[in-house]
């Protein structure tokens, strides 16, 4: 249960991100052209993917040396701040371009421990269920990421139906 965690708050955030694209787009990419602006935002939203695999050539071999429990509290850290940075990160119309600059970073940050999580979760329960139930345990790390998406998209259909636009970019 405990290894399910970060996948949830991963795909969690992955999901509600790109519902709520458009509000991050003009409150971190304002282009004064809505379709670039969605587009740049995207391609944050990309780097989170893009740098998975880089997560799992880190983390997967720290996970064999240090031990699979210590390198994912680690990785479920690093994905944990990294998205409560994004929660409060100002935008671009308080401190100018560090905004989408810092929105990057902490992408790559998401994305670098997400690569590391999946894996050394799935392989810390695979080593520790007895061995007629592994699947059923291992599996339960993908049901978790189908639960984080359907409380993720609740989660922002809450939002957009009880905020306003102005609030949502803000």
């Amino acid at each position: 249960m405990a290894a399910s965690f970060g996948t949830f708050v991963e795909y969690y955030d992955f999901v509600i991100y790109g519902y709520v694209a458009t509000f991050i787009a003009q409150a971190f990419f304002p282009t004064g052209n809505s379709f670039v602006s969605l587009l740049l935002t995207f391609g944050a939203f990309a780097v989170s993917f893009l740098a998975r695999p880089l997560g799992a050539v880190i983390f997967a071999p720290l996970g064999d040396r240090y031990g699979r429990r210590t390198v994912l509290s680690v990785v479920i850290l690093l994905m944990t701040l990294a998205t409560a940075g994004i929660g409060v990160l100002p935008t671009y119309y308080q401190i100018g371009v560090a905004a989408p600059i810092l929105l990057m970073v902490l992408r790559l940050v998401q994305g670098i421990s997400a690569g590391g999580e999946f894996g050394g979760a799935a392989s810390l329960v695979a080593e520790f269920a007895p061995p007629s139930r592994r699947g059923f345990f291992v599996g339960f790390i993908s049901l978790t990421v189908g639960g984080a998406m359907l409380f993720g998209s609740g989660t922002a259909m809450v939002l957009t139906r009880t905020l306003s636009a102005e609030s949502m970019s803000q």
